[in-house]
């Protein structure tokens, strides 16, 4: 078989949502494609901070921040944090329309007062699976603090949540020509829950940058995810592959869907594929 550059989404592809720990099944399979001749690279939504516990499993290069901070064997291949402009703007019209704002930089990240409380209130009541996934996070301390602590480091994507696609109107009208609005979720109670992504980058736009560096065609790219920030990166790979307990919308538009994160799913994939 032809090498394959192999891209993962973490939280509920990888692992559990918000946690550090992948099954052993999924490190198996990882280990082996890599014996194979496979590269296998990490491709998520969490910063390098909350990456960085994963790496110790033995990666060939990552990207974090949703493609806006990439590396290849310790070389960063591509930096693209918010503008100080850019940065103000967006955190000023969000909080003057009541959106929760959590603020991810390179090892740094920070949540509005309050955002936790929100959590606690929802997640238990309607069963929102990103609200369950943030307050997983955020409890877990996957280095998530107050924004009181936040230091002034570059920012380079802004989660949001708030309680009506109304209070994202104004914000969208400011922002849109600049920022991806990507929804994650929004439930029957209205709760919306997103991320705020410079429209310089995005997961898909990560894959086709690492081709590139790495020299391997995007014919021979296979990416794995879960949620709906995930759709670029199935999109630019040349096969495409949902988890069984992702987004239904995700699973309409990947090319396959393998079993779920706890249920061997990585493992199960790799083997059909002939990965390893």
């Amino acid at each position: 078989m032809e090498q394959k550059l192999i891209f993962l989404d973490i939280d509920g592809t990888l692992t559990e949502p918000g946690k550090n720990t992948p099954p052993d099944s999924a490190l198996a399979a990882i280990r082996r494609a890599r014996a194979n001749g496979h590269r296998v690279v990490l491709c998520t939504g969490r910063n390098y901070g909350m990456l960085s516990p994963l790496l110790q499993y033995g990666f060939d290069g990552l990207a974090g921040s949703g493609g806006g901070y990439i590396e290849c064997h310790g070389t960063v291949v591509y930096d693209c944090p918010m503008t100080s402009e850019q940065q103000k703007q967006a955190m000023a019209v969000l909080k003057d329309n009541g959106v929760f704002r959590t603020i991810e930089g390179k090892n740094g990240s920070y949540t509005d007062e309050g955002f936790k409380d929100f959590l606690r209130e929802n997640a238990g009541i309607n069963g929102n699976s990103e609200l369950l996934r943030w307050r997983e996070q955020i409890e877990a301390a996957l280095g998530i603090g107050p924004m009181e602590r936040y230091d002034g480091e570059p920012i380079y994507k802004i989660v949001f949540m708030c309680r009506s696609s109304e209070d994202l109107l104004e914000p969208k009208r400011q922002l849109e020509s600049i920022f991806n609005f990507c929804i994650q979720d929004a439930d029957q109670y209205g709760i919306i829950n997103g991320e705020l992504i410079n429209k310089a980058f995005n997961k898909g736009t990560a894959v086709m940058r690492l081709c590139k560096y790495l020299h391997i065609s995007q014919e021979d790219t296979i990416a794995f995810g879960d949620s709906m920030n995930d759709l670029e990166m199935l999109q630019a790979a040349r096969l495409g592959i949902c988890m069984d307990n992702g987004s239904p919308v995700l699973k309409e538009a990947a090319d396959m869907i393998c079993p779920a994160v706890l249920e061997d799913g990585l493992y199960k994939a790799f083997e059909k594929l002939g990965l390893i």
